[in-house]
């Protein structure tokens, strides 16, 4: 039997080692590719989008696919746009969805403080303890995603903290159009900031996308962290004619953000979870209940008075915080008093982990049980939204 003894392997064209031997038996590999959970984007792939699947003339602040947000302002905006989750929409880069934004009205004339963007926010208990940001050995992020456009060029991408006082600002190139292309980004630690002093479930890491951004909001996209003020200069400095041009598409899927812990600056495999893991995650930040017409019964409660009822449900998963409670037009109540009876929030009791409401109704008995149920009828749901 013949016996190698080495103490590390790395390949010729690499300083970096691939095994490193310990004199205990034990090694180290850099596996790049088998790391559960590396991703910390939720619904990467566009497949979740629980609020509808298209938005026209879409406002700001809308979620389109969930946890992937449109955001839209500035003096003098003329800009319109229609986002949609796309269907059969990239199955030769294996994702069936993408986000899709198309320009209904072009706009040729940005105000400096104008800006169009979908935005992702990372809860700041997901990031910080990962990355070591604000110390002295910050680790570098990879971001990685697949985009197509109708027209090509340089477009302006942002990374910054919670509180918008520390930016990264830089930009991608479109080269084809119309043409699935992966973008690797390589973001470098931020040893300085106050990273360390945010804690919660708040907003801790942003990722922005820009369509159409003003000269107020354009840095230097040199790869270094640096203080902003009301997010001046957060993103680099770019050139396409997409916002001018009617008509104009953007498509993104299969958005990734892992800690490069090979220190190689390549991105891993897009990490696919089960679409039922995908739908938990989501659920943290919005869940709505199922509008389908049929009459189901979702919260039986106790009649205080007789123009108050209580009850509540576990929500599906612990979500974010307390979160705003929607019902739809075609919620009812019923009791053995009353029947059809049209409800609304009195309080939203709920908790981070219960649905809880007070409903004002009428006509009830005190003391009788009664039902808050989805009626035959369109806007038959409950909405509970916990998101950034």
């Amino acid at each position: 039997m013949s016996i190698l003894k080495v103490q590390k392997i790395h390949h010729t064209g690499s300083n970096l080692d691939v095994i490193d031997l310990a004199d205990d038996g034990t090694c180290r590999a850099n596996i790049i590719n088998n790391l559960s959970n590396r991703n910390f984007i939720i619904n990467g792939a566009m497949e979740i989008a629980a609020r509808g699947a298209t938005f026209n003339s879409v406002s700001h602040g809308q979620v389109i696919t969930d946890r992937f947000k449109f955001e839209h302002g500035g003096a003098g905006t003329t800009d319109v746009y229609n986002i949609t989750q796309k269907s059969n929409a990239a199955r030769e880069i294996g994702f069936e969805h993408s986000l899709k934004v198309e320009v209904a009205a072009a706009d040729s004339a940005l105000a400096s403080d104008h800006f169009a963007q979908i935005k992702y926010i990372i809860e700041t208990n997901d990031i910080i303890k990962q990355t070591q940001y604000g110390l002295s050995n910050a680790k570098k992020l990879i971001l990685s995603f697949y985009v197509k456009s109708s027209e090509v060029g340089t477009y302006p991408l942002a990374f910054n903290n919670g509180d918008g006082s520390r930016s990264n600002a830089y930009s991608y190139t479109i080269n084809a159009q119309n043409t699935w292309e992966r973008k690797t980004i390589t973001i470098n630690g931020d040893t300085g900031g106050n990273w360390q002093s945010q804690t919660g479930n708040g907003h801790g890491f942003g990722i922005r996308w820009g369509f159409a951004v003003g000269t107020g909001f354009i840095g230097t996209a040199d790869g270094n962290w640096s203080a902003t003020t009301n997010f001046g200069g957060l993103y680099g400095s770019y050139s396409n004619n997409f916002v001018s041009t009617q008509g104009a598409t953007w498509e993104l899927t299969g958005v990734q953000l892992e800690v490069d812990h090979t220190e190689s600056g390549k991105p891993t495999d897009y990490e696919h979870l089960l679409l039922a893991q995908t739908i938990a995650l989501c659920q943290r930040y919005y869940y709505r209940t199922a509008d389908d017409g049929n009459t189901t019964n979702l919260i039986q409660t106790g009649v205080e008075g007789v123009s108050i009822a209580t009850g509540g449900v576990p929500h599906p998963t612990r979500m974010r915080g307390i979160p705003t409670v929607t019902l739809g037009s075609g919620m009812r109540f019923w009791s053995p008093a009353t029947s059809n009876i049209t409800p609304t929030i009195n309080a939203n009791r709920s908790s981070s982990s219960n649905l809880a409401l007070s409903i004002n109704i009428s006509g009830a008995t005190a003391g009788s049980i009664g039902v808050l149920y989805r009626y035959q009828a369109t806007g038959g749901y409950i909405e509970v939204d916990a998101e950034m």
